[in-house]
């Protein structure tokens, strides 16, 4: 499987915000709570990141769980697409 950069994950997960009226912030470490970053957007960015990818991410729901920053999101889309 091809792979996208981390900064376009990054726009991407941006995109999805704007299209809320939220904005992403440029610290990784930002709460995805305090930014109102739900499952419902790491839905959205999945989605988006696979249609770039032109290919299925597999991820399970405990994974999911663990992630809690911006930060978190971008390297479990990064190992998804290591995997």
């Amino acid at each position: 499987m091809s792979s996208i950069p981390r900064g376009r994950v990054r726009e991407l997960m941006g995109e999805v915000m704007t299209a809320q009226g939220r904005n992403l912030p440029g610290d990784d470490s930002a709460d995805l709570r305090e930014i109102g970053f739900r499952s419902l957007d790491f839905s959205e960015l999945a989605l988006r990141v696979e249609d770039e990818l032109g290919d299925e991410l597999n991820f399970d729901a405990p994974g999911l769980r663990r992630i809690a920053t911006v930060g978190d999101v971008l390297d479990f889309i990064e190992q998804l697409q290591s995997a």
